[in-house]
């Protein structure tokens, strides 16, 4: 039965981040504009229920959010299901992102990782590799930002142990990127 108690959570969450994280949601998306306007890219990835939300925020980048606009070049890494079987195969599933970033990624794009627990080890190698390329890495993470927040350029952490709410939380800061992003390319 619906309790209005899981929506007076996600409010709650979403307030929290519209208020706490508004400052590096910002500069985020700044990073971003200032990427695609000299040539770069946006390159997400996830696991799982993250790796559907790198898809969904890819695809708003490559189509479009809320107005008609040219495409920005996005991509998540996690959508190439031939690409991730065959390298987890070959190398193991810690690398599958990593050996992405290494083909696709140039200096000056933006690598972002999605990451409930913050702990997802084929994210983390992937930042490495991104650093070494001269990306500039943020991280979408929950709970205490795991790992990871240690290794992104930005961690926007999401501090809530509970992993729907942190992932419509995610879901929200990518809109919001989205829409800061647009209006800053008008």
């Amino acid at each position: 039965m619906f309790t209005k108690q899981e929506a007076l959570e996600l409010v709650s969450v979403i307030t929290w981040a519209g208020e706490a994280l508004g400052p590096q949601i910002n500069e985020l998306a700044s990073r971003i504009t200032k990427s695609l306007k000299a040539g770069g890219k946006v390159i997400l990835m996830g696991n799982g229920g993250s790796a559907g939300d790198a898809q969904h925020i890819a695809a708003e980048f490559v189509g479009r959010y809320k107005k008609e606009r040219k495409s920005y070049p996005a991509l998540a890494l996690n959508t190439n299901t031939s690409t991730i079987t065959a390298v987890g195969n070959d190398y193991g599933y810690d690398v599958t992102f990593s050996r992405q970033v290494e083909g696709f990624a140039k200096e000056g794009d933006i690598v972002i990782g999605i990451s409930t627990s913050g702990n997802s080890a084929n994210v983390y190698n992937a930042m490495e590799v991104a650093k070494q390329k001269g990306c500039y890495t943020a991280a979408l993470l929950g709970k205490d930002g795991g790992a990871i927040k240690d290794i992104a350029d930005m961690p926007i952490i999401v501090k809530s142990n509970n992993t729907p709410r942190i992932q419509e939380c995610h879901i929200f800061i990518g809109h919001t990127l989205c829409e800061l992003v647009d209006k800053e390319l008008e």
